[in-house]
């Protein structure tokens, strides 16, 4: 089986590759790190049964084009990149393993938290463009009230780390996860209380016909003006006009995000904000994390099965 890994992160790691080919010799590396369009990818893949992918979009079109394609195993746990009912009507099989990256992007989204609270964004780059700045009065993130809007695996971590911090937790979910809250002594609320409670709202949500542009110009009025908005999931769940409108009237006090509607981010509006701290869709790139990601695409080209439109992942 000749496999093909156009994801950039896999072929920069001599360890993943070194893995990859000891299981699969035949193995074609985008070692020059083409961002491909579709055509560019269904000419890149032609020779090749199985690929590993990220952010590679495997639409209906692309599987058309590419009949000899067999299996797709993904690199990450984000499959609003996959088309699942594409995958089922070609019969391609899919490799996924969910929560490979989870503690990772949970960290950054701590680092946000208190990034936040305490003005490190806005004060750090006033003192790169030769300002001194006084001394900007933050917050703590000790005794905060949290909001976590999707309290899967990234969620549930993010739970766990907040423990020292003796933060009151609110979370809201489609999924009842019981146990989970009892144990962690978490509060579970409706959309609407979450948004108008929160100091802190971390979302951890996916990226669906749903949750595109949720947190719209009129979700994001009903937020506390000195709310931290952090986002670490997906792109596109905020309207990004209308946070950029938030920001700098005031609606909310500072937002801090990794990921963004378009990548690399384009809205340098948004971006040159001063409470707006921004990186670029970091927050699966611990090392330990993109070990844990390539080896389990690395296991997806044999653990795979025919996705189910409606079903995990593709909630």
């Amino acid at each position: 089986m000749r496999v093909a890994v156009p994801c950039h992160a896999f072929c920069r790691n001599d360890t993943l590759r070194a893995e990859l080919l000891a299981d699969y010799p035949d193995v074609k590396f985008n070692d020059e790190f083409v961002r491909f369009d579709e055509a560019g990818l269904v000419r890149w893949v032609e020779d090749c049964d199985a690929a590993i992918v990220a952010l590679e979009a495997i639409t209906e079109s692309f599987l058309a084009a590419s009949p000899q394609l067999r299996i797709i195993s993904k690199f990450g746990v984000g499959v609003d990149n996959l088309d699942a009912a594409a995958l089922q009507r070609h019969g391609v099989r899919l490799g996924w393993q969910g929560g490979t990256n989870a503690l990772s992007v949970a960290e950054l989204a701590l680092c946000f938290a208190i990034a936040g609270l305490r003005h490190v964004g806005e004060t750090s780059a006033a003192m790169r463009a030769g300002e001194r700045p006084a001394a900007a009065m933050g917050r703590h993130l000790s005794g905060r009230v949290v909001g976590i809007h999707g309290c899967g695996q990234v969620g549930q971590q993010l739970v766990r780390l907040l423990a020292p911090f003796g933060c009151t937790i609110l979370v809201c979910d489609i999924a009842d996860y019981a146990g989970f809250y009892a144990e962690h002594s978490v509060s579970r609320v409706e959309q609407d209380e979450l948004v108008a409670r929160s100091e802190v709202l971390s979302l951890h949500l996916p990226l669906t016909d749903q949750t595109r542009n949720l947190y719209d110009s009129r979700m994001l009025a009903r937020m506390r003006p000195d709310c931290v908005l952090i986002n670490t999931c997906r792109g596109g769940i905020v309207d990004e006009t209308a946070l950029q409108l938030a920001l700098s009237g005031g609606t909310i006090g500072a937002a801090c995000f990794d990921v963004f509607a378009e990548e690399p981010a384009t809205n340098d509006g948004l971006l040159a904000l001063p409470n707006f701290l921004a990186t670029p869709h970091l927050a699966g790139s611990a090392e330990e994390a993109r070990l844990a990601m390539g080896r389990a695409a690395i296991r997806g080209l044999t653990q795979n099965a025919i996705p189910q439109p409606g079903q995990s992942p593709f909630l």
